[in-house]
């Protein structure tokens, strides 16, 4: 994800429903992969917490669409691949951080299914659920106020790249990756998985290095970034970083 900030308009294209549908299409495919990857390390489909967390997550996902699809249509296109100008570095830490968040699922997999490396009690799970279904509604509203949230990190000049002060951008300068980690931790949890929560460490420090080389990029190459972090001063979490 690039969390880097942005005007809050949207603007259509004569493709734009084709376009939406191709995104659509690559959602239900992601999902189709989800699938394999929670069962497939599980070694059964009889694993009750793991159909608990995919239903909610499918539900989650359309909703999310559905709003960003409202608020930020132009986000369903521009999001399914890196587009031109992405810096070199985040070739590297923005694949990094897809496997991080991949490998949840397997990890959750092999503990709580297979091998049970760490059972967790339901009370566990249920916090989960709600870390999980707070960060993903946070980073669903940082999508739906940010026309730039694109999947890789760039100056979009091409698209008249500006500084947005609203939604969560007024508390702290990348709720998408602070949002993601509370999501992330979540799933971890709710699939009744601390063992998962090693890869979402490692994504949690791929997203910090991320943060603070993007956070540069802005303040050099953006035109008002450096005024707006002056006066919002952190980057994920107020009063804190």
């Amino acid at each position: 994800m690039n969390d880097t900030t942005a005007d809050d308009s949207a603007s259509g294209s004569p493709d734009a429903e084709p376009q939406t549908l191709a995104a659509y299409v690559m959602i239900c495919l992601a999902l189709g992969v989800m699938l394999v990857a929670l069962f497939w390390p599980a070694g059964t489909i009889d694993w009750r917490r793991g159909w608990l967390f995919y239903s909610l997550f499918v539900v989650c996902i359309f909703f999310g669409v559905g709003k960003i699809k409202r608020d930020n249509p132009e986000l369903l296109t521009v999001r399914r691949k890196f587009q031109a100008g992405t810096k070199g570095w985040d070739l590297i830490l923005a694949p990094l951080t897809i496997l991080g968040f991949a490998s949840i699922l397997p990890f959750a997999a092999l503990d709580d299914a297979r091998f049970h490396w760490a059972p967790q009690s339901v009370w566990v799970q249920l916090a989960g659920y709600a870390l999980f279904c707070a960060g993903f509604a946070g980073t669903t509203w940082a999508q739906s106020v940010n026309r730039f949230f694109e999947a890789s990190v760039r100056i979009q000049t091409d698209r008249g790249h500006t500084v947005v002060e609203t939604g969560p951008y007024a508390w702290i300068r990348h709720p998408g990756y602070a949002f993601a980690i509370v999501m992330c931790v979540g799933m971890a949890l709710s699939l009744g998985s601390l063992v998962a929560l090693i890869p979402v460490a490692v994504m949690a420090i791929v997203l910090a290095i991320r943060t603070l080389a993007e956070d540069g990029l802005l303040k050099r190459d953006l035109a008002g970034y450096s005024d707006y972090a002056a006066r919002v001063k952190h980057r994920w979490i107020p009063g804190v970083w």
